[in-house]
């Protein structure tokens, strides 16, 4: 997933959601924004709602990166969610659709706020994988000296502040598929390895 410093891109989440504009214009380090920016309205669109499952992009409303590299509505929705076409500033692209609440803790995360304000669980689905930063095996939350890149599988979210500790959940991927990203921080969230367009 994403860290304060690395999202810079949310993408990620100006229309309504000032979000969107932040990342829009915030420094780049990789290459997927340029590529993602560099795609047509409808490439971007089509990249965006394959982070959803079937049911859920039909009605979900999309925002694409414009000429000025800031993220506008290209199609509005109707069932409360949002896809756009990539999350993380790094060589991978990887499109997320989220609910309100979920794009509230991403607004959060870019404010660099000391808690995430989504007074409910957010929902998030990344169909086409992800990555996060890693370090001596640990997720970490900033690209920090050492960290490297780490690839996720197609999967989905709950943006909570779920707590290994109390939940008994693991704190890192593992075989099982689940586990809390963040632990220990106000960003916490649980992650679920399992390819939301497989879901019934």
């Amino acid at each position: 997933m994403s860290t304060p410093k690395t999202l810079a891109l949310i993408a990620v989440l100006s229309l309504t959601v000032p979000l969107l504009s932040m990342a829009a214009s915030a420094p780049k380090k990789h290459g997927a924004v340029k590529d993602v920016k560099a795609l047509s309205e409808q490439a971007q669109i089509k990249l965006a709602l394959s982070a959803a499952p079937a049911h859920l992009a039909k009605e979900a409303a999309v925002l694409v990166f414009g000429e000025d590299g800031k993220l506008k509505e290209a199609r509005p929705g109707t069932n409360g969610f949002t896809c756009i076409p990539t999350v993380m500033n790094l060589p991978i692209h990887d499109p997320m659709c989220m609910d309100a609440a979920a794009k509230q803790w991403l607004d959060d995360v870019m404010q660099n706020a000391p808690k995430p304000s989504n007074t409910v669980p957010g929902i998030a689905y990344m169909a086409a994988g992800g990555s996060h930063w890693e370090m001596k095996g640990e997720v970490v939350m900033n690209e920090e000296p050492g960290a490297k890149v780490a690839k996720e599988p197609p999967h989905w979210m709950i943006m909570w502040p779920f707590d290994a500790k109390a939940s008994m959940l693991p704190k890192k991927p593992n075989p099982s598929g689940v586990y809390i990203m963040f632990d220990g921080t106000p960003y916490a969230h649980l992650m679920v390895y399992q390819d939301p367009k497989k879901m019934k």
